[in-house]
């Protein structure tokens, strides 16, 4: 691409609307999962971009949507790309929109919990106007939403180390949005770490930007619109379904209790105690010994009463 290949600031909309759409394809993903059935769903996202760069005289207004390393789950899904690159907004030169050391994000949806991380370190985001000064500069910046089963949603975002915007050295402040402004640049609101949770949701976002910028370029007039830096969500699943219980066996069919064998009128002998129920295979009965000792008795009176009348008739 030469400097004469846009004449027009027609020309110029049209070709650098076709040069964003193809080097944002490469990132972009195709058409996000979601879930069913309610297995949850998790996303995390390094950059999201949602600018608007106006030509020369604001004769068209080219949309700057882009995404690095966005991950959606059910299925498992991590992402390490390093940088994003755009060509046709800056004339000649291609704008290298983030460069990081490290840039991961991560999805997970697995045995009734959904997790998502992202993760920025030593990041330098740029827009078109701009090629010198970065429009942010970070150290590390994170993010991670948790959703489990039965369990309250967790979202965690954290900005470690030092924050530079256009150039300045800035401190960040929790309790509302920070205001960066640097004259003949633009302007720079961030918000930073935000989290959100419900009884089933988790978000969370390390960095958010509103731009305003006017670098006073020939090809370049005007930047605004959003940048968003490491972004994690999820969504509780249902709890999983508990085994169903084994059937209970059937009971017998007669009153014994189940295990006992059936009483077939035989006892087993334990050689304690004879069992009463076995005198009748003898012929006798529980009052035999006293009929014996009867018979006993009057056989020993016959006896004595014999004896005496022979002694009677002898003397």
């Amino acid at each position: 691409m030469n400097s004469n290949t846009f004449r027009t600031p027609a020309r110029k909309a049209a070709a650098a609307t076709a040069a964003v759409a193809l080097a944002a394809a490469p990132v972009a993903l195709a058409a996000p999962a979601h879930a069913t059935g309610g297995e949850g769903r998790a996303s995390a996202v390094v950059l999201r971009t949602g600018l608007d760069v106006s030509l020369l005289d604001k004769t068209a207004q080219v949309p700057l949507r882009t995404t690095l390393n966005e991950v959606q789950a059910p299925e498992s899904a991590e992402k390490t790309a390093l940088s994003v690159e755009l060509a046709g907004v800056d004339g000649d030169r291609p704008v290298q929109l983030l460069r990081a050391d490290v840039a991961t994000s991560r999805a997970t949806v697995e045995d009734g919990r959904t997790e998502a991380h992202s993760n920025l370190v030593n990041a330098r985001i740029h827009v078109p106007g701009l090629p010198l000064l970065s429009l942010i500069e970070v150290e590390q910046v994170t993010s991670k939403a948790v959703c489990e089963a039965g369990a309250r949603p967790v979202a965690e975002s954290n900005v470690l180390g030092r924050v530079k915007v256009l150039g300045k050295s800035v401190e960040l402040s929790a309790g509302g949005p920070t205001r960066v402004e640097v004259p003949g640049v633009g302007e720079v609101s961030l918000e930073l770490s935000r989290t959100h949770t419900t009884s089933r949701t988790a978000a969370a976002t390390a960095l958010q930007l509103k731009v305003a910028v006017d670098p006073l370029k020939l090809n370049v007039a005007e930047v605004e619109g959003e940048v968003t830096l490491a972004e994690a969500t999820c969504e509780t699943p249902d709890a999983p379904k508990a085994p169903a219980k084994p059937a209970e066996p059937a009971p017998p069919a007669d009153d014994e209790p189940a295990g006992k064998p059936a009483d077939d009128g035989i006892s087993a002998q334990s050689g304690e105690e004879p069992a009463q129920d076995n005198l009748a295979e003898t012929g006798g009965s529980s009052t035999t010994p006293y009929l014996a000792g009867g018979a006993a008795v009057l056989l020993a009176a016959g006896a004595a009463a014999t004896f005496l009348g022979r002694r009677r008739s002898r003397g």
